[in-house]
């Protein structure tokens, strides 16, 4: 007997032990599989980035082509399995449209209706008529069913606000007049389509065949429903405000605080599903929108959700969708699967187009960007695809339909970057043209120019360029102060998109928080002492530094700006020479410099900030080298304004003797510039010449190009560290030339035929 019990409990040891290890095991090989989708969806966003896809693309593509490979679902794919994914994506989607709602203010309701809100009834309207209409013919659920029908015909009424908002961003059309409206429109389609929807689940029980649910049932939901809004929207903001007081921004969190603001919000989410069976996802929804949305507690739950969604939840959510909806069982070869796509994916669309065309002719509106916007707002998203599988779940439809469903929503995002195109192509055929360049600047206007900084660190140089660069107080400078902030899956999280504004976004990532601070106050110190003539605006271009190019071009065309001002990508060291720098800015500035709509400089800062620079007092000797060229000759025009000269009109100089004779008479022979011609026959004496001017002077202005007389710099190009500085630059910015003598390059705009730039703020409506 004794000898039976500890074979027995050795068996049980071992046992637990091999259970233990087969966890283990299950958990490091779910951890590989979630990092290989990761590391495949950020593959495929590169391959398809040139196409201007969104990374929402290749995460469903990655998803469902993994989890329908016969290997995985072979050996991975279980019961069990199935089941964790489902409460994984039961919980995301409740905090995804907990924080849809949160970032929707329901107060747009109490105004007048807007342009916007009538052009977002109109879609929802017609696409809902037209989906009536057609959908009973299709035959989508299991069973005749005209609730289901009518339900459906809501869903394909409804945009994805948070997913439009994204690309209009990434598309690079935010700041248009049709991006803002765009976005618009969609928070109040959005916030309309998913209360009905929400209500529509009061009356209709889907679990039951979206049969009506008994008086008694609706009156108890409906009575549980309110007070879960009225504690939504009463309580909260006290609770939230007490909370908030006691933790300030700027210090830690307490964790109690934090735990108990976050047990209040679940407690409201709850209280209508366990109460009264309401759906949590709905139930989650309607407790964020009329939760108050102002205050550190709901931006930080914004944030930290966003971040979640976009780095975690999104390819898990697409590989749960592959596993419930295996393509296998599409149907392909039956016609009637592809005409529920069709017509599915008809009426979303051409509901919307009509609608927006419709209203846009009341509203005065072009007819081209009425479709547009109704194309925009054919968007559907996550909730819609989870939507489609749910209704296979609950054997409302089958499998064929429902991975229908699902495709009809990918469709409506995949040609989003088509209706952006066109916009941006009929926005830049309407713009004027001009020379966005020094050489060619009225004397009437103030000189714009954007100056773009990586951070603090640039601060003391660029105050020292703009007073060098003011020249009269009248006219004066105006400087948008750049902020170039890498936009990562950290900082992403915590940008919140003001639904008002449409284009208008928020960073609270407390280091970029404070980086633009310190910036700020640096820039407003010198305006108090010595801003006389210099009015400045602080900006920032965040994103990818893939993209970054474009956003820093984009904000040059919509301020009409004549010079980009760069920072080079290396760093002085305290030793006085320059370090290997940041290879991401570097491609940044070199990408500028073939896409910019106006003329670039590119700074490199060897002491630059150190020099004392006001009106009364300067201590900085420059020089500028002339050799030759449209660079050399903006360069020059560049110098006019280092010499402390108001600019006079100037027509185009098409000889570099005429271009030098001008800038003889009006500063040299004033007195306020020194001279100093070179002969030259040839690139040696030009790399000698240049070597015996080391250490004397502060600066030095040249043009990048230098390409009229290229014999005196012929060969240079063999042994250039960096191209994007032009060869004199180069020869000038290398460590053992100086470590004192800053060097600011000078790209002058490369007008070829006509300048298709943008008006300001990007309008075409």
């Amino acid at each position: 007997m004794d000898l039976w019990n500890g074979n027995s409990a050795l068996k049980n040891f071992t046992n637990a032990a091999a259970c233990r290890t087969t966890t283990l095991t299950t958990v490091a090989l779910y951890m590989l599989g979630f990092f290989f989708i990761v590391f495949l969806c950020n593959f495929l966003h590169i391959l398809l980035r040139n196409l201007s896809q969104p990374r929402v693309v290749t995460e469903c593509i990655v998803g469902l082509f993994l989890s329908n490979l016969p290997i995985i679902r072979r050996h991975t794919i279980g019961e069990e399995t199935e089941k964790t994914f489902q409460y994984i994506v039961e919980g995301g989607m409740i905090l995804h449209m907990f924080v849809v709602g949160l970032e929707i203010d329901p107060n747009i309701f109490l105004h007048l209706p807007s342009k916007e809100a009538k052009v977002a009834c109109t879609g929802v309207l017609t696409t809902f008529v037209m989906a009536s209409l057609v959908t009973p013919f299709l035959y989508i659920p299991e069973i005749p069913n005209v609730t289901f029908n009518l339900c459906l015909s809501v869903i394909l009424s409804d945009t994805a606000y948070p997913l439009l908002t994204r690309l209009i961003t990434d598309l690079k059309i935010g700041k248009s007049d049709i991006g803002r409206f765009v976005v618009s429109a969609s928070v109040h389609n959005a916030l309309v389509s998913t209360i009905l929807v929400s209500f529509g689940f009061i009356i209709f029980d889907p679990n039951k065949g979206f049969a009506y649910r008994r008086a008694k049932d609706v009156f108890v939901m409906a009575a549980v429903l309110v007070i879960e809004i009225v504690l939504a929207a009463k309580l909260t903001p006290a609770i939230m405000n007490w909370v908030n007081r006691e933790n300030p921004d700027g210090k830690p969190m307490k964790g109690s605080h934090l735990v108990l603001a976050v047990a209040y919000v679940v407690m409201v989410c709850c209280f209508s599903p366990i109460l009264a069976d309401y759906n949590s996802v709905l139930s989650a929804f309607l407790a964020g929108v009329f939760m108050p949305r102002e205050g550190r507690i709901a931006k930080m739950m914004i944030s930290k959700v966003n971040y979640f969604f976009s780095a975690i939840f999104n390819p898990l959510f697409f590989f749960w969708v592959g596993m419930e909806a295996q393509l296998s069982q599409f149907g392909a070869a039956h016609i009637g699967t592809w005409a529920k796509l069709f017509f599915l994916f008809l009426i979303a669309t051409a509901g919307k187009v009509i609608g927006s065309w419709v209203s846009g002719v009341m509203l005065g509106f072009h007819w081209q960007d009425s479709i547009a916007i109704g194309l925009l707002l054919t968007i559907k998203g996550h909730f819609h695809v989870y939507l489609a599988i749910m209704t296979w779940n609950m054997k409302l439809t089958s499998i064929s339909t429902s991975i229908a469903m699902v495709f009809v929503t990918f469709l409506t995002i995949i040609y989003t970057p088509l209706v952006v195109a066109n916009i941006i192509e009929r926005a830049r055929k309407r713009s004027p043209t001009q020379r966005m360049a020094l050489q060619w600047l009225n004397p009437s206007n103030e000189l714009r120019i954007l100056l773009c900084l990586h951070g603090p660190q640039n601060v003391s140089s660029a105050i020292n360029l703009m007073g060098i660069t003011r020249g009269a107080a009248d006219p004066g400078i105006m400087v948008y102060v750049t902020d170039m902030i890498e936009l990562t899956d950290k900082i992403a999280a915590t940008i919140t998109h003001h639904s008002e504004g449409g284009d208008s976004v928020t960073v609270t990532d407390p280091t970029v928080v404070e980086m633009r601070e310190q910036i700020t106050n640096g820039i407003n110190a010198y305006l108090n002492d010595d801003g006389d003539g210099i009015s400045t605006k602080r900006i920032f271009a965040l994103s990818t530094l893939n993209s970054m190019h474009q956003d820093v071009c984009i904000l040059a065309e919509d301020l009409m700006v004549s010079l980009i001002i760069l920072p080079f990508h290396k760093q002085q060291e305290a030793s006085g020479r320059l370090n290997l720098g940041h290879s991401g800015f570097r491609h940044v500035n070199r990408k500028i410099l073939r896409h910019a709509p106006c003329s670039i400089g590119i700074l490199v800062d060897r002491g630059l900030g150190s020099t004392i620079v006001s009106r009364t007092s300067i201590c900085l000797h420059a020089a500028v080298i002339f050799i030759g060229g449209k660079d050399d000759r903006e360069a020059l025009a560049y110098a006019g304004r280092v010499a402390r000269h108001p600019r006079e009109h100037q027509e185009e100089m098409k000889v570099d003797d005429e271009c030098f004779a001008d800038f003889y008479d009006r500063y040299v022979a004033g007195g306020n510039v020194a001279y100093m011609e070179k002969y030259l026959v040839n690139s040696g004496q030009t790399f000698s010449t240049l070597r015996s001017l080391e250490g004397q002077y502060g600066l030095f202005i040249v043009g990048r190009g230098g390409r009229v007389n290229s014999i005196l710099t012929v060969g240079m190009n063999d042994w250039e560290e960096c191209p994007e500085l032009g060869p004199i630059g180069d020869i000038l910015s290398a460590s053992d030339f100086s470590v004192s003598a800053s060097v600011m390059i000078i790209q002058q705009h490369s007008l070829k035929g006509e300048l298709d730039g943008l008006q300001d703020e990007f309008s075409i409506m």
